[in-house]
């Protein structure tokens, strides 16, 4: 991954003030499949960190196992950005704050 390129896409990222601004870089920045798979790795975060199973998570999103697999070792594992900006709540509590 190119550094430049790296440094580019995080600051357009940051400079996002809306979820309509988010949305609107993503659907310029990713094809329609790029998103619902980025969307179903975050749904799959959520669920796992509210303590739900594999297959209730699959039955849910739809996720394959083998990138279920991957966002759970990520999630449990990884750099913690899901755990950081993933919230357990439920997205109606997260509103309310």
């Amino acid at each position: 991954m190119k550094e430049e390129g790296l440094e580019i896409l995080c600051r357009a990222i940051l400079r996002c003030q809306t979820e309509e601004d988010v949305r609107a870089l993503l659907e310029d920045l990713c094809t329609f499949q790029e998103i619902e798979q980025l969307s179903q790795r975050a749904e799959s975060a959520k669920l796992l960190l509210e303590g739900k199973t594999y297959a209730d998570i699959i039955a849910r999103t739809d996720i394959s196992s083998a990138t279920l697999s991957r966002v759970s070792r990520a999630v449990n594992h990884g750099s913690g950005g899901y755990r950081k900006f993933i919230s357990d709540k439920p997205f109606s509590e997260e509103k309310e704050n």
